[in-house]
């Protein structure tokens, strides 16, 4: 079992974190593969961390031991219990074993304010847990799937882990593939509520993925971008972009330039490469986002009963993700735009 050293400047930046102001990161995903032995991790916030936690990294929630799984702390992050999370796994404590000592041994005595994701690997099974803290700031809520937990608070709305969620598991390929996909599952104006009046989901963003025979604290992917607030830069577009530049899984295959899909006999949507134009139709209130996965395009308009069309012949080509919400109901496709 690979033990954990911290140096001095890891130290300093603990104490720095802890002392400050109160670092609420808004949704985060870890999971891992049990075929690959991949753990992984990838989350955005609306912290403007240049402001506020210059010197951390910007990964900072997220901590990944290779072979074993991925912890997220997140919510009043403390270090300090990031530090118990380690340790109990370190020492072989399941996932529900590793939230429930976090919940008794609270450093502040005050779980009620924390939320944790965790995803183990168990001799080679997923094993995973997590927790939401009845203080912390709504939305707020958490899922966890076979092989994933996700987390959020301060979220604009519920729909948001729902997204993550069903861009992850539709996506195949890579764990990282699939971190990737899953964050831009939330990438919509004000995902973290924070972040609307910055026309951004988030002002930072991470994704992080460590092979079995990795190094701690040294995973073999890793990618992040800050943004400040005022700059309206979205950070999980300009994630993409490295993300496309560094890995290696083509994020255009299984990405139709023509798709025609009815929803559950709730949705419809279309488009064409040759007409350049998106339709859709959807009961009053259902919300219908479209976005652009490289340079921070985005649209967003609200879908009423009838038909309703959408000329995107004056934006850039590339890959699109499409967002439908209505009540309890979520629904996301991609598309390449020639």
């Amino acid at each position: 079992m690979k033990a954990i050293f911290f140096n001095s400047i890891t130290i300093f930046l603990f104490v720095t974190l802890a002392n400050s102001a109160a670092a609420q990161d808004t949704y985060s995903i870890v999971a891992v593969d049990p075929e690959t032995g991949e753990v992984g991790s990838a989350g955005a916030s609306c912290v403007d961390l240049n402001q506020f936690f210059p010197n951390s990294p910007d990964d900072f929630i997220a901590v990944l031991h290779p072979g074993l799984g991925a912890i997220n702390t997140q919510a009043a992050y403390n270090p300090a219990n990031q530090n118990l999370a380690s340790d109990r796994a370190l020492q072989g404590d399941s996932a529900d074993q590793i939230i429930d000592y976090l919940l008794a041994n609270d450093v502040e005595s005050n779980s009620r304010i924390r939320q944790y994701g965790i995803a183990l690997l168990n001799n080679g099974s997923p094993d995973i847990a997590a927790h939401t803290g009845l203080n912390c700031f709504d939305e707020k809520y958490h899922i966890t799937g076979e092989t994933y937990s996700i987390q959020g608070n301060i979220l604009i709305d519920s729909n948001v882990l729902d997204s993550i969620e069903a861009a992850f598991l539709r996506t195949e390929g890579s764990l990282a593939c699939k971190l990737m996909a899953a964050l831009q599952g939330a990438n919509r104006i004000g995902a973290d509520s924070r972040c609307a009046s910055n026309n951004t989901s988030s002002l930072f963003g991470y994704l992080k993925v460590a092979q079995p025979d990795d190094v701690f604290g040294d995973p073999s992917f890793l990618i992040s971008v800050r943004t400040s607030n005022g700059d309206q830069i979205e950070p999980i577009d300009s994630l993409q972009i490295l993300f496309n530049a560094q890995n290696g899984c083509d994020t255009t295959e299984d990405n139709p330039s023509s798709i025609e899909v009815l929803q559950d006999n709730w949705f419809t949507f279309s488009y064409q490469n040759d007409y350049q134009k998106l339709s859709f139709n959807g009961p009053e209130g259902t919300y219908f986002q479209v976005f652009h996965n490289v340079g921070g395009s985005g649209l967003s308009i609200h879908l009423f009963p009838g038909f309703n069309e959408l000329d995107i012949s004056d934006y850039p080509t590339g890959i699109y993700y499409v967002l439908a919400t209505h009540k309890d109901k979520t629904w996301t496709t991609k598309f390449l735009k020639q």
